[in-house]
C-alpha cells in the first residue's frame, strides 16, 4: 500500500482521498486553511461540497506540509492558479522517487504552461502524471462508476497511478500523451463556459451541440500545434470531459456561463459560483492561440465576453456569421 498526500481539501481533493482510501492506502489531505481542516476533523464531512459523504477516521487532515515528507505520491488538487505557489511550498519536502500527480485543469497565464510543466519546473527530477477525465467530485466521492486517464510520457509512473486508484468504481486508463490530456482538461472548461452562456441566452440544444462539436475541433487544433495527438481529444480527457462539463448540474463552468448569458457581469458570476477554471483558462487559451497562430473562434468570443465587456448575444451572432467553410 502507498503513502499518498493530497494537496487541496476541496471536493475533488476529497473525492480522490476517498478513492485512495478505498484501496487501502495511507491518505493525508492538506489545506492551507486552518478553519477548513478543523471543520473536516470535527464533522468528518465537507458539509458544503460533499454533503452526506462521510470521511473515514483513517484519512488524516492537516495544515502541516511536513506530514507529506514520506509520501510516495503527491496529488495537486488545488485550483490551477495556485499550482505554482503550492509546488514552491512543498518542494523541500518531496522525497526521492515521489510521483507528482496533477489533478488540476488549467493553463498558466503569461507562460502558457500546462500544470505538469509547472511541476517539472518547480520540482525537477520527479515523474509527473496528469490525472484527468469526466470526473465530477460529487460522483467519485460517492463511488459511482467513473473512468479517468493517467497520462505521462513516463509510462511506469502512469501505471503506478493506475494501480493506486484502479477499483470497481474507478476505471483508470493509461495514456502517454500528457500534452493532449492536459489541454483537453483545460480547454473543455472554456467550451463549457460557452455552453452555459448559450443556455443562459436560451439558444437551444442545437446551438449547444454545435458549440460542443466545434469546441472539440478547436481543442484538437490547438493541441496539435503543441504536439498533442488528435485521438486524445476524442477520448475521456477530451470529448468525455467536455460532455460531462457542458451538461452536468455539478459544472461550475456551465453555471457561471449561464449567469453571464442571463446578463450577470462575468466577474460577478464567478464570485457567485466559486472556482470557475474556465474563466481563467479562456484568457490563457486566447493568449496561447495568439502565440501559436491558431484560430479558435469560440475561445476568442468567450474571451471578448469575459474580458472585453462584449455582448454574449453578439458573440453568438459573430460565430454564426463567420465565412462559409468546409467541415
Amino acid at each position: 500500500m502507498a503513502n499518498i498526500t493530497i494537496l487541496g481539501a476541496g471536493g475533488w481533493g476529497l473525492g480522490l482521498a476517498l478513492a485512495a482510501h478505498r484501496n487501502g492506502h495511507t491518505v493525508t489531505v492538506w489545506s492551507c486553511f486552518e478553519h477548513e481542516i478543523e471543520e473536516l476533523k470535527r464533522e468528518r464531512e465537507h458539509v458544503k461540497l460533499l454533503p452526506g459523504v462521510p470521511l473515514p477516521k483513517e484519512i488524516r487532515f492537516t495544515t502541516d506540509l511536513a506530514l507529506s515528507a514520506k509520501a510516495e505520491g503527491i496529488i495537486f488538487a488545488v485550483p490551477s492558479v495556485h499550482i505554482r505557489s503550492t509546488a514552491q511550498k512543498i518542494k523541500p519536502l518531496v522525497a526521492d522517487g515521489c510521483v507528482l500527480i496533477d489533478a488540476a485543469k488549467g493553463i498558466e497565464k503569461g507562460t502558457g504552461y500546462r500544470m505538469s510543466q509547472i511541476l517539472e519546473e518547480e520540482i525537477p527530477h520527479h515523474p509527473v502524471v496528469a490525472f484527468s477525465g469526466p470526473t465530477h467530485a460529487e460522483e467519485v466521492a460517492r463511488g459511482l462508476p467513473t473512468s479517468i486517464v493517467s497520462a505521462s510520457p513516463d509510462i511506469d509512473a502512469a501505471r503506478w497511478v493506475q494501480d493506486v486508484f484502479m477499483q470497481p468504481s474507478l476505471r483508470v486508463y493509461v495514456n502517454p500523451d500528457i500534452v493532449g490530456v492536459e489541454l483537453g482538461g483545460a480547454l473543455k472548461n472554456v467550451i463549457a463556459l460557452a455552453s452555459g452562456i448559450s443556455d443562459g441566452l436560451n439558444m437551444g440544444d442545437n446551438c449547444k451541440a454545435a458549440l460542443m462539436t466545434r469546441g472539440i475541433a478547436e481543442m484538437a487544433r490547438l493541441g496539435e500545434s503543441l504536439g498533442a495527438k488528435t485521438e486524445t481529444f476524442l477520448g475521456l480527457a477530451g470529448i468525455g470531459d467536455l460532455i460531462v462539463t457542458c451538461g452536468s448540474i455539478y459544472s461550475r463552468n456551465h453555471r457561471a456561463g449561464e449567469l453571464i448569458g442571463k446578463g450577470i457581469a462575468p466577474k460577478t458570476a464567478v464570485e457567485m459560483v466559486g472556482t470557475v477554471e474556465g474563466f481563467f483558462a479562456v484568457e490563457s487559451a486566447y493568449e496561447l492561440a495568439q502565440k501559436q497562430g491558431v484560430e479558435l473562434p469560440i475561445t476568442e468570443e468567450c474571451y471578448q465576453v469575459c474580458y472585453q465587456n462584449a455582448s454574449p448575444k453578439r458573440a453568438v451572432e459573430n460565430l454564426m456569421g463567420r465565412k462559409k467553410r468546409q467541415e
